[in-house]
């Protein structure tokens, strides 16, 4: 059971790394948010590569980090929009959608296929996103989709799911072919590095809005750090599918951090649409 309680700790963190993020955006650029989190949370990382061993690396490993990185870039660039110009209790939620697409990328990447509803769980999770927007309900029975087409946050986020629904097993092929901590610490430091020229061309002013609120950034890294750990620890003990699905309890916490931070409404029907997502999440990965 110790990747359940690891996969946990990288939902309560992503939450919360979310949440701050979102604070963050209030008066920081989106690219220097972005890069914050893998950025300041490499050095917190590097203090442990003196105490692991250094795995043999194979082109494999190389190939899959290599796939990996662009596709993270591309995924956080996109999340981190979406959290910017969307309600955290309406956009975080359609990151349970991940395991659907893992269903399909789990099998084709790796051989693993969840022994599954999967009919069952998509349901549910095509229901708790109807759930998320039921207020608009009285403006006819399709309301809520549309409202979801309407809103730019979640249609963003459905294109991250489905691209951490790759990276995702991208990352555990790197860790079969390393360590998790190796692969934590490498990963976080090549992602920061890779999309440093881009912050400093288009966010000249990067380092200075970054001086400004050094506390926080510097919260945000460390927290982000734990979740990485986290993270690929839990992803070496068990199936993608069967972490991502608890990792994705983290859009539960991401709703309670809208309402009790951002004053965000609709919170109950948010909060039971994303908990029908969770469980249709369970369905498909774990039953």
């Amino acid at each position: 059971m110790l990747w359940f309680y690891l996969s946990l700790t990288a939902a309560v963190t992503l939450a919360t790394v979310d949440a701050l993020s979102k604070y963050a955006l209030k008066d920081s650029g989106e690219e220097v948010v972005a890069w914050v989190r893998w950025g300041f949370a490499a050095p917190f990382l590097l203090l442990l590569l003196p105490f692991i061993d250094i795995p043999h690396l194979d082109s494999t490993f190389w190939y899959a980090t290599a796939l990996g990185v662009p596709l993270d870039a591309v995924a956080l660039f996109l999340y981190i929009r979406a959290i910017k110009i969307s309600p955290l209790s309406l956009t975080i939620p359609f990151m349970a959608l991940t395991p659907v697409f893992l269903i399909a990328t789990s099998f084709l990447m790796l051989g693993e296929l969840p022994d599954s509803s999967g009919v069952a769980g998509i349901f549910l999770i095509a229901t708790g996103a109807y759930i998320l927007n039921l207020n608009s309900y009285g403006k006819g029975p399709l309301a809520p989709f549309k409202a979801i087409a309407r809103e730019k946050g979640p249609i963003l986020v459905i294109a991250v799911a489905f691209i951490y629904s790759i990276s995702s097993n991208l990352g555990k092929i790197a860790i079969l072919h390393s360590s998790p901590l190796f692969f934590a610490i490498l990963y976080t430091n090549l992602l920061s590095v890779f999309l440093l020229p881009y912050i400093m061309i288009k966010k000249r002013g990067s380092l200075s809005a970054i001086k400004k609120r050094p506390a926080l950034f510097f919260l945000i890294g460390f927290i982000f750090a734990v979740m990485v750990l986290s993270h690929f620890s839990a992803l070496q003990l068990t199936d993608v599918a069967y972490m991502i699905s608890v990792k994705r309890t983290s859009l539960i916490f991401s709703v309670i951090y809208g309402w009790l931070i951002f004053k965000e409404e609709h919170i109950r029907e948010r909060l039971l649409g994303s908990i029908v997502m969770v469980i249709g999440v369970a369905l498909i990965t774990l039953f």
